[in-house]
């Protein structure tokens, strides 16, 4: 069992960053546990608080994860469920791996819930606040577009209860189950909330997220939703709406920022959104070859991070969004040296021929 882990520490604080991957050619129960205990082992062993926490794998394989976690956790097990995501069987077999976003050396993350369900937690250190959210979703209320509509609703209502509002949004995951289906409706349900919450208008700069929409089904939504918002002193997050080497994607309907970099409990975090084969003038690139895409992604990655003034040694973690098995393992095969930690899961993009996408957290401390 893999298990990496980078911190960023200040003023006694520590952030730490789990990635955790399965080994190969294990039973799924025996890579279930061993998984598990070296989370725990690892937030132990430095006295960490979990903040966010996200399992991909199988939909088995994830019944198995969550059947044993409570168990193994003991007490770091605080009630909040991790984002529970199905994805195809991939090289390390039915569990792909898991996140984790954890806090030590100050106060524990406190619980938030939601009509008396845990579905986040809030964090106070040096001045600042760190709340997270995972798995947020509406289930059973009609089709995709509604569903994304109250998942943005349920969102909203959670923040008004710990006193922030969208602005404080600095990072958000959409995790939509069969995304090549609905996406742009699913984008016009972000833009007008976006809109009508004062995120996206004619008079002030874009204050839009970065994120990852990426075709992963939350367990028994349609859509769902994790995020990170930050509260502290004025121009606490700067977004970067266009960067790199890629214009705006609202100019071609999707409302995030290529990046968004804010004050986060030790340090600054920049959160790099889902980045893809595509020029500056909103274009797939190396339409058919895997390979260039793979190439041109990180490519722009590593772009939106010069712009940001980050190194190699900053990125603290990456996930692979692989179009198939194929794709998975070329990038496995050919990018084993890239030095960034990540995990690779198995999943449809935003566009029909888009093969590949990276996502990115650099974190340095002040």
């Amino acid at each position: 069992m893999c298990i990496d882990i980078r911190t960023i520490e200040a003023n006694g604080v520590v952030e730490a960053y789990l990635l955790g991957r399965a080994v190969a050619n294990m039973r799924v129960d025996e890579q279930a546990e061993t998984l598990l205990a070296g989370v725990r082992d690892a937030l132990e062993s430095r006295n960490l608080g979990i903040l966010q926490e996200r399992f991909f794998g199988t939909e088995a394989a994830l019944g198995v994860l969550r059947s044993k976690r409570a168990g193994i956790y003991g007490d770091f097990d605080d009630g909040v469920e991790p984002a529970w995501l199905v994805v195809p069987e991939g090289v390390k077999g039915p569990i792909a791996g898991v996140q984790v976003y954890a806090v030590g050396g100050g106060e524990r993350p406190e619980v938030i819930s939601y009509q008396n369900t845990p579905c986040g937690r809030i964090v106070r250190a040096n001045g600042r606040q760190c709340l997270t959210l995972s798995g947020l979703g509406e289930p059973a209320v009609g089709g995709r577009a509604e569903q994304s509509k109250r998942m943005f609703e349920k969102v909203e209502s959670v923040l008004r209860q710990a006193g922030i509002d969208m602005s404080s949004v600095a990072r958000t995951w959409m995790w939509l189950e069969d995304i090549l289906a609905w996406y742009d409706d699913f984008n016009r349900v972000r833009n007008d909330f976006f809109v009508g919450h004062g995120l996206i208008a004619e008079c002030i700069s874009r204050r839009m997220p970065a994120s990852t929409g990426i075709g992963v089904a939350a367990a028994n939504v349609a859509c769902a939703m994790d995020l990170v918002a930050v509260v502290g002193p004025a121009g606490s997050i700067e977004y970067l709406e266009a960067g790199g080497k890629q214009s705006s994607a609202y100019d071609y309907g999707s409302a995030f920022s290529r990046a968004v970099r804010a004050v986060t409990p030790a340090g600054k975090t920049v959160y790099v959104s889902g980045t893809a084969s595509i020029g500056a003038d909103g274009k797939t690139t190396n339409v058919g070859d895997s390979r260039g895409q793979i190439a041109a992604t990180i490519d722009n990655v590593r772009a939106v991070f010069d712009e940001m003034n980050c190194e190699d040694s900053d990125v603290v973690q990456t996930i692979a969004y692989c179009k198939t098995a194929e794709i998975e393992k070329l990038f496995h095969d050919e990018y084993a040296e890239l030095g960034w930690p990540w995990i690779t899961v198995i999943s449809d993009v935003c566009r029909h021929e888009l093969l590949f996408e990276i996502e990115a957290i650099a974190a340095v401390a002040d």
